[in-house]
């Protein structure tokens, strides 16, 4: 049953009830949160500084993967604009039929810090992330799939026009 007031908006009767369990449950909600005994659960993401800073695209690569050799997948698909007219964002949506990807590195090569994202994973998902990237110019945009003790990659790209960063 609900009623409509002048305004148009309906409202829901609440009995007696119904109210008091509500308040109780709220009130105990917020007297153990405020005790300490709830408490929310720690954010996962951690931030690797060497990782991230600023170097050339194969000095990158040597602190990420070491002498690992990285072969070249047509089982990695990129789906990113040929042409970026903003180079401040720019989506890309990585996925991949390769089996037990552990993890996938996005990097931009003429970026001044040229890993933009990595994303570590459980093997057993099916590979589809998406993220926004910031380039700095036009560049080659390379994903880099780790499955198993095997890395593979592809690349793609980008013409970042005037209206961007740079071009």
């Amino acid at each position: 049953m609900t009623y409509q007031t002048q305004t148009g908006v309906a409202i829901m009767p609440v009995n007696r009830r119904e109210f008091l369990k509500k308040s109780v449950s709220f009130g105990a909600c917020s007297v153990a949160l405020a005790s300490g005994l709830l408490k929310p659960d720690p954010a996962s993401a951690e931030w690797i500084a060497e990782q991230f800073a600023r170097h050339k695209l194969e000095e990158t690569l040597k602190t990420l993967f070491k002498d690992a050799k990285i072969t070249e997948s047509d089982k990695i698909d990129i789906q990113i604009p040929q042409i970026a007219e903003n180079g401040a964002v720019v989506p890309i949506t990585v996925t991949s039929r390769l089996d037990g990807v552990e993890n996938i590195s996005i990097l931009v090569e003429k970026n001044p810090v040229p890993l933009a994202a990595r994303f570590d994973l459980s093997p057993e998902l099916e590979l589809s992330v998406s993220t926004r990237l910031k380039m700095a110019e036009t560049s080659d945009v390379i994903v880099i799939v780790q499955a198993g003790n095997n890395l593979y990659s592809a690349r793609q790209t980008v013409k970042v026009t005037i209206g961007g960063c740079g071009g």
